[in-house]
């Protein structure tokens, strides 16, 4: 009787030193994926930042080249890649840094990073829109795909309003009439017309 019951208890203590491990991976597991996650998360945001200030501010065409995805280079061969970079080119250097906005997000929860980019860069003359498409199928973060906008050149601002004209300069008064003598009639608004008879 007492073998069985050390037996059960032997048992029953392996059953939770069993769930207690498992329990532990399962938890070292979901803390790995969610480390890595926010990771990708950060690196990508990072790379979309990069590739924005290497092709808008510092036209590195070996740069956007080089981190094209093999679907966006055959939509970007290099004669196309060099347009590209000569529109950008065109707007001078810019003016202030770019400004990216934008979020990775998961196909599947913790896998597949992909996101989508904004920035707005400013040139001496203009600004421009520039979007971008990234993903990291293996290996590495690449481009999927990129739009660069030019804006019209701004609206300038309207010119100050003129200033009011000074106020008139009261009329003269005439002096005040001295006893005996009749005021001076005013000059009537109405002129005879030419030829009538008085």
């Amino acid at each position: 009787m007492k073998q069985k019951l050390s037996s059960k208890r032997k048992s029953s203590g392996q059953i939770i030193v069993l769930l207690i491990i498992v329990l532990a991976l399962l938890g070292g597991a979901w803390w790995w994926l969610n480390s890595n996650k926010e990771n990708a998360a950060r690196e990508g945001a990072a790379f979309a930042k990069e590739a924005i200030q290497k092709i808008a501010v510092q036209h590195d065409i070996n740069f956007f080249n080089s981190r094209l995805s093999p679907q966006a280079r055959t939509n970007f061969p290099a004669s196309t890649q060099q347009e590209f970079m000569n529109e950008i080119v065109k707007l001078g250097p810019s003016v202030r840094p770019p400004d990216v906005q934008g979020k990775i997000e998961f196909n599947s929860q913790f896998f597949e990073p992909h996101g989508s980019f904004h920035s707005r860069i400013y040139y001496p003359a203009k600004y421009a829109d520039m979007d971008i498409t990234i993903s990291h199928p293996v290996g590495r973060w690449q481009i999927d795909e990129i739009a660069f906008i030019p804006q019209q050149v701004p609206v300038a601002p309207p010119p100050p309003a003129a200033a009011p004209p000074p106020p008139a300069a009261p009329a003269p008064q005439a002096p005040p009439a001295s006893p005996g003598e009749s005021a001076p009639q005013a000059p009537s608004a109405f002129t005879p017309a030419p030829g009538s008879g008085g």
